[in-house]
């Protein structure tokens, strides 16, 4: 699973998250950020209002949470949604002893790159970091 601190840094970028079924977040700055949650209709149900979007905590007895405004969590994208939002930038995971590397390609100018991190989703993430930030910068007057 995707490390909070990258998390927060894809967040930060710009990175949105619309909720749905399986995926994971965390809470953080509430006295939780150890524990993680997935979105199922089962238990923990995305509601939308005009007031916002929140996460509500239904037939859950152990907790005394009944839901949370979505600006509130943090999203912990999977490996798949990572790949996925790197796109065609995406050219190859590889391992090399302990470690992992993303390898993509630049669309504007098909530059390579290699993206190295102990866990998989975390070197797409770095990945994805960069391509966000690069697009933030290439939109900066």
């Amino acid at each position: 699973m995707i490390s909070l601190h990258r998390a927060h840094a894809l967040a930060e970028a710009g990175l949105r998250w619309r909720p749905v079924s399986g995926d994971s977040f965390a809470i953080p700055g509430k006295d939780m950020d150890a524990a993680r949650f997935t979105v199922s209709e089962l238990t923990i149900e995305v509601h939308t209002y005009p007031t916002g979007t929140v996460l509500g905590f239904n037939g859950t007895t152990e907790w005394a949470l009944d839901s949370v405004a979505v600006e509130d969590t943090l999203w912990l994208p999977r490996e798949d949604q990572l790949r996925e939002l790197l796109g065609e930038t995406f050219v190859a995971l590889t391992r090399d002893g302990t470690a992992y590397q993303v390898h993509t390609h630049d669309a504007v100018d098909g530059e390579a790159r290699a993206y190295t991190a102990a866990a998989p989703a975390d070197a797409y993430a770095d990945a994805l970091l960069h391509l966000l930030r690069e697009a933030g910068a290439a939109s900066t007057p």
